[in-house]
């Protein structure tokens, strides 16, 4: 029987492979979704918003719907109060592990990991809005978004081997690397000192400097812009920013052609050129 009905996705099919997430309800973090951008804010700001073993679940959880959401097309990830996110709670993540086996300390080590994983196979666009505190498990978020706008009073600091914990944590050796240079990278793996916001621009961490009072505001425009555009082509981007990782250029180039080619027969494409034509802005809708 047809998928198709009437140009319409069959019901059942549908149900299991597209969702709307507005009126998710989250329980550990505030979320909204409004004109295309979902709003994740950390909101635990009497302690710097740290993460807990439930707020990691959630959001591997949610970040991991995002792939069937048909009403996000970019998020955006912040802090409640003046700083992002400290890492994981003292008490409430890294005293507990000390009484946990083996076993245990995998799942928890194995369920961090998977965060990482679903922030960056969701096709959305992430935009990490940084302001002051950004360390441990907190900075592997924002090293996992794709674009990331600070202020003048962010620290990011990956903090692992103050605990006497190595710098590999949560894919931090693989990422961090290729955003700042696999120097820099072991600098700040290795030492744990905290970096500004100044020299966070300036090695490529963050994408842009703000007022902190307009951060919020300038990462919701720039979400904005970006949920606006052809969804299905930032997916694309999204997706081979990573894969072509493990591709030499010969391979890479081959895999664009095909991803690319792919994507002139979309409606988005069509409908690009025919606003052009008419010399209109382009209505982009993710087909």
């Amino acid at each position: 029987m047809s998928t198709q009905m009437n140009g319409r996705v069959d019901p059942g099919l549908a149900a299991g492979n597209r969702c709307k997430l507005a009126g998710y309800a989250a329980r550990h973090f505030r979320w909204q979704v409004d004109a295309g951008v979902g709003s994740i804010t950390l909101n635990r700001p009497e302690r710097k918003n740290p993460l807990t073993f439930e707020s990691y679940a959630e959001l591997r959880d949610l970040f991991s719907r995002m792939r069937h959401a048909t009403d996000v097309k970019a998020i955006v990830v912040a802090g409640a109060g003046d700083n992002f996110c400290s890492g994981g709670d003292v008490h409430e993540i890294i005293g507990p592990l000390l009484k946990l086996r083996a076993p245990e300390l995998l799942m928890f080590t194995r369920m961090t990991g998977d965060l990482v994983k679903a922030m960056r196979h969701c096709p959305q666009p992430i935009v990490a809005a940084i302001d002051g505190v950004c360390a441990g498990a907190g900075a592997i978020l924002a090293m996992a978004s794709d674009l990331r706008l600070g202020t003048s009073r962010t620290k990011v600091a990956f903090l692992f081997n103050r605990v006497g914990l190595a710098g590999c944590d949560m894919g931090a050796c693989a990422m961090l690397p290729r955003i700042v240079g696999h120097g820099r990278a072991a600098e700040l793996l290795y030492t744990g000192r905290a970096m500004g916001g100044d020299e966070a621009l300036r090695v490529g961490f963050l994408n842009r400097l703000c007022e902190p009072g307009g951060l919020q505001e300038e990462a919701l425009a720039l979400s904005r812009e970006l949920s606006s555009g052809p969804s299905a082509a930032h997916a694309v981007t999204k997706r081979m920013l990573v894969e072509e990782w493990h591709l030499d250029l010969v391979r890479a180039i081959e895999a664009e052609a095909r991803e690319q080619a792919s994507l002139m027969r979309s409606g988005d494409f069509k409908r690009a050129y025919e606003a052009f034509v008419r010399k209109e802005a382009p209505r982009f809708e993710g087909n």
